[in-house]
Parts: C-alpha cells; structure tokens; sequence
C-alpha cells in the first residue's frame, strides 16, 4: 500500500537539518515508500496544474538525447513560462537546469506545488544564463537549480563554470527578490561502469573535481545569498561514483534516482524552506 508524504511525521526530521545527516532522512523517507511504483505509483496534489502536458516525459527512455533542436526546446519553454506568467498558480516552484531536470517525470515531484520545468538536454551554464529570462514574468516560491555536468564534459574550466554559476544567481536574485533560489550540487558520474555515448569525454572528469567543484559551489551560494542542496553524498557508491541503481547509463538518472531526488526535495522544502518562509 501507498503511504502518502502526507501521513508521514515530518516532525521527525527536524533533528536531521545538516547535510550530513540528510542522507538518512531520504534513506527512512524513502523505505516509507518502499512500495511505490516507480513511475506511475505516486499521486500529485489535485491542486497541481501540468505546465509540461505536451511534453510527455514520463515514459521515455531517459538516457536517450530528445530530438528536438536547441531553440525548439527554447520556444517550448518560452510557452510554458508564458502559461504561468498568465496563470500565476499558487506555490509556483522551478526547475531549472540540463537534462537531468528535464526527464524529472512530474509523477515524482514532491507534491503541493505547481512545478515549471526549465531543463533542456544538453545544456550549459552559460546557456541557462543566457536564457533566464525566459521566466522573468513568472512569481514563483522557489527556483532549484542543477547545472555545470555538460560544462565539464566539454571541457570548461572551474573558473569559468563557478563564474556563470555567480551570474545566474546574481540575476535570479535581481529579478526573483522574492523567491528562495536553491543551488543544488552537480551529480557524480558512473565512472567506468558509464556506458553513455560520451563515455570517453565523461571519464576525462574525475568525480574529486566534481567534489572540488561542489564545495566551491557551496561556499559561492552562501556568499551570493542563495541556499545550497547537497545531493551528491546520496548519489555517490564507496568509490565516490554515480550509484548503479541510480542511473540508466551513468550519467542519467534511473526511477530510483529521481525517487531519491525527489526525497531530498521533498525534506528540504518541508524543513529548511519551510522554516525560512
């Protein structure tokens, strides 16, 4: 039988605000639902609207690359952007970032919210920032963002993707005042056991930089006035690589990843969100 998130103490975790202790929390959270059916097991809140009905992402092979064009997704995302600038639902949360966020199926979003998703496959930090403003006209409550894995596989300096990570919390800051930007940590990859087809470019980056590059990351979102999500120890195996069970070729995630993503979404914005309202 399906337990609800709402039956569940959320009391019980506001022993369990660190990072550190994070990872326990999903893990207890997760086991509650132990019974879900990946895809289709979870129901969102009534009140939610689907801003992605055309979209169809829950089904799809997720390490598969979407066949549309850059600036077809773009246009997507312009009407999707528009749709809730007109609507203004309430408890408008986004997701902004590449592919990972893209193929989120919205089955799995916590629920209580009106989700927008901004991802597109393939995309840069320095694309994200250049298209911000997409959702300029929106209000919403919250706005995670997850970037920079396809700016290290392309071969970017840490220099330059921590710079656009500035930028984009700069502007988001500037134009959302009111909104709570959270920086989520990029993931780790499946390392050798990584069969997507960049596997060579992939293995050039080793998941200590990814590390490396987190803290940085952590420590820039601080300072910009930003909140910072730290998924990656729960993604992460002994050896400090993308977890099998949690990824469909290495780089992208599995349901059972985007079970444990949305475990970590769902507690934080129950608890450290929440708390700052």
């Amino acid at each position: 039988m399906f337990t609800s998130f709402k039956t569940f103490p959320i009391w019980a975790f506001f022993s369990l605000l660190t990072n550190g202790i994070l990872m326990l929390a999903v893990i207890l959270l997760i086991w509650q639902q132990q019974r879900l059916a990946a895809f289709f097991g979870i129901i969102t809140s009534q009140e939610q609207i689907n801003l992605n009905s055309d979209r169809q992402i829950a089904t799809p092979d997720l390490g598969r690359r979407h066949q549309l064009t850059y600036q077809e997704w773009v246009d997507i995302l312009k009407q999707e952007a528009k749709v809730a600038a007109d609507q203004r639902p309430p408890h408008l949360t986004i997701l902004a970032g590449d592919s990972l966020s893209l193929w989120f199926p919205p089955e799995l979003l916590p629920e209580g919210k009106n989700w927008l998703n901004q991802g597109i496959s393939g995309e840069t930090s320095n694309g994200l920032l250049k298209r911000l403003n997409i959702f300029d006209r929106t209000q919403p409550e919250v706005i995670f963002v997850m970037i920079g894995i396809n700016d290290l596989i392309r071969g970017m300096s840490d220099r330059v993707i921590l710079d656009h990570q500035r930028q984009i919390i700069s502007y988001l800051r500037k134009v959302h005042p009111r909104a709570q930007i959270v920086v989520q940590s990029i993931l780790p990859h499946g390392a050798e056991e990584a069969s997507w087809k960049g596997r060579e470019k992939l293995l050039v980056v080793a998941n200590s930089r990814i590390s490396d590059l987190n803290q940085q990351l952590q420590s820039i979102s601080t300072k910009k006035g930003a909140k910072y999500l730290d998924l990656y120890p729960l993604f992460t195996n002994k050896q400090g690589n993308l977890r099998r069970e949690f990824t469909t070729d290495g780089l992208h995630l599995s349901p059972e990843g985007y079970i444990v993503w949305r475990s970590a979404l769902q507690i934080y914005s129950d608890i450290e969100l929440k708390s700052q309202r």
